[in-house]
């Protein structure tokens, strides 16, 4: 397999062994699986039942429960007897870390086993470690005696195994030799692996985690290209961004990283880390995965010119080289286009859902991080004045009534700038559609007229049903061609839900930027999409998105343009706000994570920038919370360790003051500025 992939134009479906997991079979083609993780404490029998029935009822297909020690682990035939009593025959998964006695007791119990191989016999005490090569064999051998009784049972009771790898849990062992990379997380998984084979045992799922989506991305396919050059075949793969957090951070974050790779056929069960009630994970699952049932409009998707080769590396982040068109391109972080055109008469209140407010009393405008920095108007000049920062996009013949070429620029198709006669010098928009129902296979059209021209930045989109593979087609085909101009990836939904609206952003967006591949967005909605959303928004039913500036529910406009910044901030292109690395609950959770969650961040959203990680429990603290600037991990029941990056500063916090010793701490150390 060249590729990680079976294509890069169209979306295959990697094949995969088939797993039996209970009465489920997970990977060779059959439907993506979707699960979720219970956050009650697992010796809680009834709780855990209970809320395990919400998320079978909600659309869960297997259940993960923790199991940190030997006692919950043997309380897992409790649970499992009472849901079985109750006619829920959903298969059980216990989740083991640090402790293979426990996850001997509920291999014997429970359909599936999942081990992290960073701390299943490693440890993790962030120390550099020098191995000869006769002693790194020796380590192995020493996984092999701890592993091998674990694989024996698993083979005799018929239970499966997750080998999930965790970014931030990497033994001390293979951060020594592989550093904190990708090559490592799959080096860590594929050490179990081979040993599971060669026991003969294959009843197994694999998984590549990360709180980064970038990194993420490259470790599973890479893991994919691993497993190909040395099996010859590919085990079913559990797709899931740690610690993505909660509301629409959590749901692009998790998209982002989920939807790169479901795009090109990777993935056979998925799970979306909320820091929610897990039965609310579940939607968000069937979000994700409903884009590639596949359907009429998927089979009559146009064909897109096949290509074998990549211009760039798929398991490293490199940004396409251009060159800067004004503020575009080049060294420029991507910039975000806000789409105003549905709006008749745009007045200085409109702009406030974009970034900008006007304040009448000093005449100035107060302008937010997560400020767009052009709009589009489409026929409309405004009748004011603008703020020095923003730009206006409308199409040419508005462009040729305005006074102010400095602050309005046009925007064409490929035709209308070629034979178009009124141009700007300095900063011309060329749309581009990718290979839709009327473009001609390997019609490049436009390209060699365009390329390379100092006022043009091309915008790409496309209508074609594999929008995401034909816009890449495209950049492939520019780079190829060595044509450097500045791109805009353009993105229009046409679902209806605002939860389908950042799945379908932050995939479509996200698979190109986490690639390097675009230097600005500009997402849309059809008029359907924009009239359904305002409607909904305006009444009282359904998920409310509320301002983050607590201004009351968001429009279409401020719902758009916020989601841009996320998918810019998750894909860690352009960083406008604070980042919460938040793992959801669980039944090692030492303190209501949701409400803690909330109120840091209440008090420290103004930071920009600034990575903070609320973990529950040490299990994902300083594992997980590796690529955090500042931690705050349950470390007993009412009591919180504090970190500065990997180093602990303060243990055994009270939880009633540990908030305000977290704020204490980013003030020590210069994170700290006063909010507005």
């Amino acid at each position: 397999m060249q590729l990680y992939c079976n294509s890069l134009t169209q979306i295959s479906r990697l094949k995969t062994r088939e797993v039996k997991i209970g009465d489920l079979l997970v990977g060779n083609f059959h439907p993506i699986r979707l699960q979720t993780m219970t956050t009650t404490d697992t010796m809680d029998t009834i709780g855990t039942v209970e809320q395990s029935i919400r998320c079978i009822e909600a659309g869960a297909e297997l259940v993960r429960i923790t199991a940190p020690s030997k006692k919950e682990a043997e309380n897992l035939l409790n649970i499992k007897n009472e849901l079985r009593k109750r006619g829920y025959n959903t298969p059980l998964v216990a989740d083991i870390h640090f402790t293979p006695n426990a996850a001997e007791i509920a291999a014997r119990i429970v359909e599936k086993v999942r081990v992290n191989p960073g701390n299943y016999v490693d440890k993790k005490k962030f120390e550099q470690i020098e191995y000869t090569d006769a002693e790194y064999a020796e380590e192995i051998d020493r996984i092999r005696e701890r592993f091998t009784p674990l694989v024996t049972i698993c083979k005799e009771y018929g239970t499966a195994m997750r080998i999930g790898t965790n970014h931030g849990s990497l033994s001390d062992r293979i951060m020594s030799r592989y550093g904190d990379t990708a090559n490592g997380m799959v080096e860590s998984a594929m050490e179990f692996l081979r040993i599971a084979r060669a026991e003969a045992y294959h009843n197994i799922v694999l998984s590549m985690k990360s709180s980064n989506p970038q990194v993420m991305v490259q470790a599973y396919r890479l893991l994919v290209q691993q497993m190909d050059a040395e099996f010859g075949e590919c085990y079913p793969l559990h797709l899931g961004v740690t610690e993505a957090g909660d509301g629409e951070d959590g749901r692009v974050k998790s998209a982002a990283g989920i939807g790169t790779l479901l795009e090109d056929g990777i993935g056979d069960t998925v799970r979306v880390s909320l820091t929610e009630d897990p039965e609310f994970e579940i939607p968000v699952c069937k979000d994700l995965v409903k884009r590639y049932q596949v359907n009429s409009q998927q089979s009559t998707a146009i064909s897109i010119p096949v290509t074998d080769k990549m211009p760039y590396s798929a398991f490293e982040y490199k940004r396409r080289e251009t060159f800067a068109v004004d503020n575009i391109g080049a060294h420029h972080v991507p910039v975000v286009i806000a789409d105003l055109s549905k709006i008749e008469n745009i007045t200085p209140q409109h702009l406030e859902s974009v970034g900008y407010k006007y304040d009448e009393a000093t005449d100035k405008w107060n302008i937010s991080d997560a400020a767009a920095d052009y709009i589009f108007t489409g026929h409309n000049l405004l009748d004011f004045e603008l703020p020095g920062t923003l730009k206006v996009i409308v199409y040419p013949a508005a462009y040729n009534l305005a006074t102010d070429k400095t602050t309005y620029f046009p925007i064409f198709d490929g035709g209308g700038f070629l034979h178009g006669k009124w141009k700007s010098d300095r900063l011309n928009f060329v749309m581009l559609d990718c290979f839709n129902d009327e473009t001609p296979l390997n019609d490049f059209t436009y390209l060699t007229e365009l390329a390379n021209n100092p006022s043009v930045v091309l915008c790409l989109s496309s209508t074609n049903a594999h929008a995401m593979p034909a816009v890449r087609r495209m950049f492939i085909e520019l780079m190829n061609r060595e044509i450097k101009n500045p791109v805009v990836i353009i993105c229009d939904s046409n679902w209806q839900t605002a939860d389908e609206h950042l799945i379908h952003y932050a995939t479509e967006c996200g698979a190109l930027l986490l690639d390097g591949l675009g230097d600005g967005v500009c997402l849309g909605m059809n008029q359907h999409a924009y009239q359904t959303f305002t409607d909904e928004n305006n009444s009282l039913t359904g998920r409310r998105y509320s301002s983050p500036t607590g201004g009351g529910r968001e429009g279409a406009e401020q719902f758009i343009n916020n989601t841009a910044f996320s998918i810019l901030q998750a894909t860690r292109t352009r960083i406008s706000k604070t980042e919460y690395i938040s793992c959801p609950s669980c039944g090692r959770t030492l303190f209501d994570l949701q409400e803690t969650t909330s109120l840091i961040r209440s008090r420290t959203n103004h930071l920009k920038g600034v990575k903070i990680a609320i973990m529950g429990c040490i299990v994902n603290g300083p594992g997980e919370m590796a690529d955090a600037d500042f931690g705050y991990v349950g470390s007993g029941v009412g009591k919180i360790t504090l970190y500065r990056g990997k180093e602990i500063v303060k243990r055994n916090v009270d939880s009633a003051i540990a908030v305000d010793e977290l704020i204490n701490l980013l003030k020590e150390n210069e994170a700290w500025i006063e909010p507005a």
